[in-house]
């Protein structure tokens, strides 16, 4: 690689980079040195140290000329202006040394000038010192009149006051005061007055809290007070003017129609509440950002006074004194919620009610668990019927209250029931299953009004004449007024409960039910199996009778006075048990009677074996028929009921009149026994027909069947299963057969034609016997 050449620079190259150096320029005051460095060093790598030296050196020469001409042609000048200056500087010389000696002179006749002048502002500076703590003295008396002045407003009770004094002092302006240490350490104790104004206002406010609990009892007194007043102005209202009915104390209609005075009870002639204590409370604790703390404090002490005003065990004749109380606390609590803000908050105070009720509930159930007195559940019931419909004025919810109130009155209605049953088993067993006879006019409308009847009875036994005889007895009176008591006390319990209609209802069918059913109804069928007489037995069917005929209008009536209250149907199942007991009875008139016709058979002289026919019937159905007639048309029964008790007679007779053929009894017998009990048979069924029940004669078609085949000895069609079932449908073979039978007995005790016929009817016998060989009877 060849050598790099060095570049070479010409005479005028070197010119002109000389010329580019400005070590002195006259427009700078400061040395240009910046542009020297990179020419040196270019001169040092090019090695042309000597022929720039030469060139600086012919410049410098060349500036030196220069500067010479210039300073020969103004030569005179200077020298001029230099000698002016040497006598300008004597001249300022012979000046500074006057005034030096003037100095001297004016300051030995002003040093004792200053001094005076050094002491009049000290003295000024000390009066101004004084004057200036005059000032903070007195500003600082005023301070503290201020702090006095703000004790004797706590002591006076004017806290806000005594706030807005601290205030003051605290928004002082700034002067002297401010900086001392005085006013720093009274700054320091305003926390210490904020909170003794803090503890004065709690203090009465806890005073004020002391005298409302016991003005609560009279505040609740007259807020219960007015609320029966109203109660009671609303219940004429709705008895003059049928279509407020419906409409209870508090509801929107009563709300609108009802002339009424807004009264305050808690500012009223008779009692004035200050609530100005706590309102003051609440401003300064807010003015001191503290409300939270005293909204804390009020909430535990309310809870605290809530849980003090129930004693434990709850005694049931304080309670008129305890809802009182509870009532007066919970209407100063909403006046307190609507006229505080947000101080109180529903919750807050909904907690109170909710845990108050509860405590309440629990007592009075505890209370009331032995007892066994209806009216002492009546006069709970009462107290809290106020009770409840004071506060729902006052918006608390009462739902729990209400179930409460649902829960006494299953408990009421059990007891009254029990009472009433006792009542009820009493007149029963004590009746004498007489008719009730009546003598006076009074008399007979008092008791139209308390019995149960249908609409046409009532109307007969009102135009009946006096004296009169009722188809009752004194024991169906006396129940139905009982029934009446009953449910005028069952309904005088819930009388002003304006919920739970449905449990109500359900509560008075169980409840009557029960009463009709296990105790009146089941007292008389008691009676029933003791009776022994036809009249009583009769009797017991009479009012059996109108006990059905009672529940019917009952569950009208009931219904009705029901509806006026927004109620359900009453609806009474005890009707079965009356129409069971009514069989039963029937029954036992018609057992009675045919204990009585037992002695009519018992005078019965048949002649089983007899060898002529008689044309006329058994002297004994003479007497039969007629105390049959006489006592059955007599019984205070239904025609319906009469006929089932003729019904049931006939049919025992027939039942006897079988038995003397068919029965063990009578061993043997012939043709001619059989047709002289079909004489009796025919007597009889004209008998009943005279007397319109020819319907009954039907009870005696099997006995003129079985009969007919034995005496037109037709035995052979009966066999045929046709002719049996379409003529002699109502004959049983097994009585057939015994029949036969005892005529083929008959038979073989005589001449040899008449064991002819008795061997006949014995093989006629064995043929029916084969029809059914394992019937009965």
């Amino acid at each position: 690689m060849a050598p790099q050449r060095r570049p070479q620079y010409t005479q005028e190259n070197i010119d002109q980079q000389l010329q580019q150096i400005h070590l002195l320029d006259p427009a700078s005051s400061s040395e240009n040195l910046e542009q020297l460095g990179p020419i040196i060093k270019q001169i040092h790598a090019n090695r042309q140290q000597e022929a720039y030296l030469r060139n600086l050196q012919a410049l410098i020469a060349t500036k030196d000329g220069e500067i010479e001409r210039i300073c020969t042609e103004n030569y005179q000048e200077f020298i001029s202006s230099a000698s002016t200056l040497f006598t300008v500087k004597s001249y300022t010389t012979n000046l500074r040394e006057k005034i030096t000696t003037l100095d001297a002179s004016v300051s030995q006749v002003g040093r004792s000038l200053v001094e005076k002048k050094r002491a009049l502002l000290q003295s000024k500076k000390t009066a101004a010192n004084l004057d200036e703590a005059i000032d903070t003295l007195q500003a600082c008396l005023k301070v503290l009149d201020v702090v006095n002045r703000i004790g004797e407003l706590i002591q006076e009770g004017k806290y806000w006051s005594a706030l807005r004094s601290l205030e003051d002092i605290q928004s002082l302006p700034s002067n002297s005061l401010s900086q001392t240490p005085f006013y720093q350490y009274l700054l320091s104790s305003l926390p210490s007055l904020r909170i003794q104004i803090q503890n004065a206002v709690t203090a009465s406010m806890k005073q004020w809290l002391l005298e409302i609990r016991n003005v609560s009892g009279r505040v609740g007194k007259l807020a219960l007070e007015a609320m029966e007043l109203r109660t009671r102005k609303w219940k004429s209202r709705r008895e003059r003017d049928p279509m407020l009915g419906l409409s209870r104390v508090g509801s929107a209609v009563e709300m609108v129609t009802q002339e009424r005075s807004d009264s305050n009870v808690l500012d009223s002639e008779k009692l004035k509440v200050d609530f100005k204590p706590l309102y003051q409370s609440i401003h300064i604790y807010t003015t001191l950002d503290s409300i939270d703390d005293l909204r804390k404090s009020y909430q535990a002490d309310r809870k605290a006074q809530s849980d003090l005003i129930l004693p434990n065990p709850l005694p049931l004749a304080s309670l008129v004194s305890l809802t009182q109380e509870i009532c007066g606390f919970f209407i100063i609590e909403s006046h307190v919620l609507e006229t505080t803000g947000n101080f109180r908050s529903e919750r807050e105070v909904e907690e109170l009610w909710e845990a108050l009720v509860a405590r309440l509930s629990s007592a009075i159930d505890a209370s009331l668990t032995n007892e066994t007195d209806p009216d002492s559940f009546l006069k709970v019931k009462e107290c809290l019927i106020g009770f409840i419909t004071t506060l729902e004025s006052y918006s608390y919810a009462t739902q729990s209250l209400h179930s409460l109130i649902l829960m006494l009155f299953e408990k009421y209605a059990g007891l009254l029931e029990g009472q009433f049953s006792r009542k009820f088993d009493k007149i029963v067993l004590e009746d004498d299953h007489l008719p009730m006879q009546i003598t006076m006019l009074s008399e007979r409308d008092s008791v139209l009004a308390v019995v149960w009847l249908s609409p046409s009875e009532q109307e007969t036994l009102a135009q009946s004449v006096l004296p009169l005889s009722l188809p009752w007895s004194q024991g169906f009176y006396l129940c139905c007024q009982e029934i009446r008591s009953f449910i005028q006390q069952f309904y005088h319990f819930v009388d002003g409960v304006s919920q739970h209609h449905g449990n109500i209802d359900e509560l008075l069918n169980k409840s009557l039910d029960n009463l009709l059913s296990n105790h009146i109804t089941e007292s008389i069928g008691k009676c029933l199996n003791s009776t022994s007489t036809l009249t009583q037995a009769a009797q017991i069917v009479s009012n059996l009778e109108h006990f059905e005929v009672a529940c019917s209008e009952l569950e009208r009536s009931l219904t009705s006075l029901r509806s006026t209250q927004r109620g359900g149907t009453i609806r009474l199942f005890s009707s079965s048990s009356l129409a069971n007991t009514i069989t039963r009875a029937l029954n036992r008139v018609t057992g009675l009677i045919a204990s009585k016709l037992d002695d009519f058979f018992d005078l019965a002289e048949y002649d089983w074996t007899p060898k002529s026919h008689h044309d006329t019937p058994s002297m004994y159905l003479y007497e039969l028929v007629n105390w049959l007639t006489t006592v059955v048309d007599s019984l205070i029964i239904k025609e319906v009921y009469k006929d089932q008790a003729y019904h049931g007679a006939v049919g025992y007779i027939a039942e006897c009149l079988m038995n003397f053929m068919i029965g063990p009894d009578v061993p043997a017998m012939n043709e001619v026994a059989i047709s002289n009990v079909l004489v009796d048979i025919d007597f009889l069924e004209a008998e009943f027909t005279r007397i319109g029940r020819g319907h009954l004669n039907s009870v005696f078609a099997e006995l003129h069947s079985m009969v007919s085949i034995v005496l037109k000895n037709t035995v052979q069609d009966y066999l045929s299963p046709q002719v049996r079932q379409t003529t002699y449908s109502l004959v049983r073979p097994k009585r057939l057969q015994t029949l036969l039978e005892k005529l083929s007995r008959h038979g073989t005790m005589r001449d040899a034609s008449s064991r002819e016929r008795g061997e006949k009817r014995r093989k006629e016998a064995d043929a029916v016997g084969r029809i059914f060989p394992g019937e009965n009877w």
